[in-house]
């Protein structure tokens, strides 16, 4: 077999997924010959990681082509959604899409409007591999060496990228994070493979969070319940109606604000884990589009392990699947003691797809009531989150009209913990983890959407008059760390 037979369909691979990915890009590639050398390798080494399944090199060259038309169509969704390329941490979600397929936009597969079509490809890829010929060797040893020694070579040059000699010219391409800009010169699938072994190669020492002037009586509070609310922020700013719930938080909450978060319309475990740990995005490299995927909660000081070693019991309650995020793992790593999740709640009520709001509170009270001594509680709700799709409430098909119902039970389950956290020596929390996702509030390009906190301390005489103060999600969790832990000092307010 001639090397033509094995370089013309990479040729048209290679031009081919420049072309797919160009066309499909709201951004125009760069066509500087160093940008379009790292671009091209990207796409070379994706049709050779096909090539070692088939040896079939127009059948490479065809898998190469739809790997790339895929990706630049959840690419171009999920800018529109969320205003961010796809990244590398993307694919560790892929196995959650067959599981819960509503929270992707897509059918289960069990649908015939998926599994047509993926059957309808598996035959055509078994007919392809039965008609085109092979390119191995003829002799049977030649072939099983071939066989051997391209995943081979692929895999030592995965692990020669994690030298220091390989992660120091990583370092020279991808200095830092800057998803928009490296997709613009290197591609979807370069910039994919450079973030990943970044990430792999990163130094590993532990961040620490930054910390300032305390809280005012902090760590001395019997209970402290921090909530993150789904989706939430003042609904009045998407010129919904103004929730009592908000007129409560700017008259009795000790501090309130705008909160920056570091996604928008998605990734709950970015804030979350900004939170938990008040280690700022930056603070975590390459690891920052999905921090329980680089850490996995191995987190000595976040805020559960922080209360434990005070002597609180801590407890995570989340209405929905363990499995989601690998949660139930996770905050078991992060310090939680004891989960209240979806099993949990097989009688709550429900309001439209998801667990409700204000259910939700009733139980963080109940197990606030149960516990026999200190407790610090940390909870994600689920009602407001997506899809927003016609059919999720009976008579309101609107996006918008479907996310002013939940978030009303969300105002509603805010005043139900403030009443029955009023008569303890108590710190609330409640935050937004993210924008909703709604066509009325697309992603901008000056960056995610803030949401909305507020930070009330019962129990106490007197204290200073309510106050705005904007914070990041990393400086919440700052402010959290006093009132956990006696040794700790917050972002005061």
């Amino acid at each position: 077999m001639s090397l033509a037979t094995l370089l013309v369909p990479l040729a048209v691979a290679l031009v081919g997924a420049f072309a797919i990915e160009a066309a499909a890009s709201p951004q125009r590639p760069s066509l500087r010959a160093g940008d379009l050398a790292i671009r091209a390798a990207g796409y070379a080494l994706i049709a050779l990681f096909w090539f070692q399944f088939s040896w079939r090199p127009w059948l490479a060259a065809a898998s190469c082509l739809l790997t790339l038309a895929i990706l630049s169509v959840v690419d171009r969704l999920k800018r529109r959604v969320i205003g961010e390329p796809v990244v590398f941490s993307d694919l560790a979600l892929l196995a959650q899409v067959p599981r819960h397929p509503q929270l992707y936009y897509t059918l289960p597969l069990s649908d015939p409007r998926m599994a047509g079509p993926l059957l309808f490809g598996l035959a055509a890829i078994v007919a392809w591999y039965v008609l085109e010929p092979t390119a191995l060797p003829e002799t049977a040893g030649a072939s099983i060496l071939a066989i051997l020694a391209l995943p081979a070579a692929l895999t030592a040059l995965a692990f020669s990228a994690l030298t220091p000699w390989g992660q120091g010219g990583l370092r020279r391409l991808f200095p830092r994070p800057d998803l928009t800009r490296d997709v613009a010169r290197f591609g979807l699938v370069a910039t994919m493979m450079g973030y990943a072994l970044r990430r792999l190669g990163e130094n590993a020492a532990e961040p620490r969070p930054d910390a300032t002037t305390s809280l005012e009586d902090a760590a001395d509070d019997e209970v402290v319940v921090v909530v993150q609310l789904e989706s939430f922020l003042d609904p009045a700013r998407l010129g919904g109606p103004d929730l009592p719930a908000m007129a409560r938080i700017r008259a009795e909450a000790a501090q309130y604000g705008r909160l920056a978060v570091p996604a928008h319309g998605a990734y709950t475990m970015r804030s979350e884990h900004a939170v938990l740990t008040g280690l700022d995005p930056d603070a975590l490299g390459f690891g920052r589009y999905d921090p329980y995927l680089a850490r996995k909660g191995e987190e000595p000081t976040s805020l559960a392990r922080l209360a434990r070693a005070a002597g609180f019991a801590t407890v995570f309650v989340h209405p929905f699947h363990r499995d989601f995020f690998d949660r139930a793992r996770v905050f078991g790593r992060l310090g939680f003691d004891r989960l209240v999740m979806e099993e949990d709640f097989s009688d709550a009520p429900r309001v439209g797809p998801y667990v409700g709001d204000v259910a939700v509170a009733e139980r963080i009270l109940a197990e606030v009531a149960s516990g026999a001594g200190r407790t610090f509680l940390f909870s994600v709700t689920m009602e407001n989150h997506g899809p927003w799709k016609p059919g999720r409430l009976a008579g309101i098909d609107a996006p918008l009209a479907q996310y002013l119902h939940h978030v009303a039970n969300t105002g509603a389950a805010i005043e139900r913990l403030i009443d029955g956290l009023a008569g303890r020596r108590a710190t609330l929390c409640v935050f937004g983890d993210h924008a909703p996702s709604l066509p009325d509030l697309p992603p901008q390009a000056s960056g995610p959407a803030a949401t909305d906190y507020a930070l009330f301390r019962f129990g106490r005489d007197g204290g200073t008059a309510p106050g705005r103060v904007d914070l990041t999600a990393a400086q919440l969790g700052c402010v959290l760390r006093a009132a956990v832990s006696p040794n700790r000092t917050g972002l005061g307010g």
